[in-house]
């Protein structure tokens, strides 16, 4: 099954892929993980990428997009895949269609949660990120075991500056700009699938499980 999430900021792709790719074994493909595992590793397109962001810049989707083609070319991703955080744009969409044609993968689905903003901002402003390890907390829906300390590493956890309720609102009203080229594109394939993910995290897994069966 190969599944690509898509939906604005915090709507739950992240957790929603992760848990979708435990359930159906297949990989994760979350384009913030390949960027901070090719800065870990020191490789060439990692130091190209932290010397953008030394420099407070965003990463170019050229870049990105060589990350992505290695990543694609991987053993894993034959069994399947989810792949959350990309594409953003119609242009990264074309782009990820060429890496999708070179290694011969067929998407099965392109699933959108929608969430409103009131539920969006009522996730990421309780939202917690781990200093060291970058886990996921929540204020009121999932708390960390002792108060500002990650459960898996012991280090402190934060709130993101651009997780407060301004910011996310004008963080939405940019998303909606960007993807709405890039909804109707994938509209027009077939394959697109919305979801409420306003709803329970466990009863929108099920939802897009389903899909699969």
């Amino acid at each position: 099954m190969r599944i690509i999430l898509l939906g604005p900021p915090g709507a739950g792709k992240g957790t929603q892929a992760k848990a979708l790719a435990e359930k159906l074994k297949v990989a994760h493909i979350s384009t913030g993980d390949i960027l901070r595992q090719n800065v870990k590793e020191g490789t060439a397109l990692g130091k190209e990428a932290k010397d953008y962001m030394e420099r407070g810049l965003l990463v170019p989707d050229e870049l990105m997009a060589k990350m992505l083609k290695k990543r694609f070319s991987l053993a894993d991703v034959k069994g399947g895949f989810i792949l959350d955080g990309y594409p953003r744009n119609l242009a990264q969409a074309k782009t990820l269609e060429e890496i999708f044609l070179l290694e011969g993968i067929e998407v099965d689905w392109i699933v959108y949660l929608d969430s409103s903003e009131e539920v969006i901002i009522q996730r990421l402003s309780g939202r917690l990120v781990c200093s060291k390890c970058q886990a996921n907390y929540h204020i009121k829906n999932m708390p960390p075991k002792k108060e500002g300390i990650c459960d898996k590493c012991g280090s402190v956890l934060y709130q993101r500056s651009d997780d407060k309720a301004e910011t996310i609102k004008k963080r939405l009203e940019v998303y909606r700009k960007e993807s709405a080229e890039l909804i109707d594109y994938y509209k027009d394939q077939g394959k697109f699938q919305r979801l409420d993910a306003d709803s329970e995290a466990s009863l929108v897994l099920d939802q897009i499980a389903a899909l699969a069966k």
